[in-house]
């Protein structure tokens, strides 16, 4: 069943904790970027699960593996549920969160999934540097490796969600990019509807502004929410 996700990607703390707040009972998980978490620190993600939330803590990690594995556990004792780290930080780096994450004790206050991400989706074909393949053919590269690596899931486009459930199998998808029918695609490039990556095969997807600008953010979540409802029972 798939899951959905708010970004509360806004610039103050205050902000995002009402956001939070009038979500409550909605949506399940939140998400705290680098914006936010620059502004408010890990304090806020003990907020967050005090109301009740699940916490991805989206920071991309790219580090040298032993930073990459430190941060891992730094995140995890502040309560993470999920992280995202670069697949291209390579296998190194990747098997030193994973060692991380098996560290860790069993009382833990976390064991934080591990999804590495691909190809953002604000690239276009030919924009990504140095790199000549397709975004979809790069990913569904990146989402093998990550599989071998140990990771969770992969963080990717609803339009390669498919391909890569077909592939690599047990491997999961959080897909942001994520645009109801007829909302903006601002500086997003490769957007999906709710619908359309859920009939994909996400697990996790991914909604900030739709969500957050609308005059009443839980009426569109839940709007959201039951498209996704729609599109599961008709799988």
């Amino acid at each position: 069943m798939a899951e959905l996700i708010v970004a509360l990607d806004v610039p103050r703390q205050s902000t995002a904790l009402a956001l939070a707040r009038g979500l409550q009972g909605t949506a399940p998980w939140c998400k705290v970027g680098m914006e936010l978490f620059t502004l408010a620190g890990p304090a806020f993600l003990e907020k967050l699960r005090d109301l009740g939330f699940k916490v991805f803590l989206d920071l991309k990690f790219y580090d040298i593996p032993h930073t990459v594995g430190q941060a891992v556990k730094a995140a995890a004792s502040v309560g993470v549920d999920l992280l995202t780290l670069h697949c291209q930080g390579g296998q190194r780096m990747c098997a030193a969160a994973r060692d991380a994450v098996e560290g860790l004790a069993a009382d833990s206050p976390s064991r934080p999934l591990l999804f590495g991400v691909t190809v953002l989706t604000s690239f276009a074909p030919g924009e990504m540097p140095g790199i000549e393949s397709d975004p979809a053919d790069f990913a569904l590269q990146l989402a093998r490796q990550a599989k071998n690596w140990g990771l969770d899931g992969v963080v990717c486009s609803g339009q390669e969600a498919a391909s890569i459930k077909a592939a690599v199998p047990g491997l999961r998808c959080l897909c942001p990019g994520i645009r109801p029918a007829g909302s903006s695609g601002d500086d997003q490039r490769r957007v999906m509807t709710p619908a359309a990556a859920v009939a994909a095969g996400a697990d996790f997807l991914v909604v900030g502004r739709p969500i957050l600008e609308a005059p009443s953010p839980q009426d569109a979540a839940r709007r959201i929410l039951n498209e996704m409802d729609d599109a599961q029972q008709q799988r």
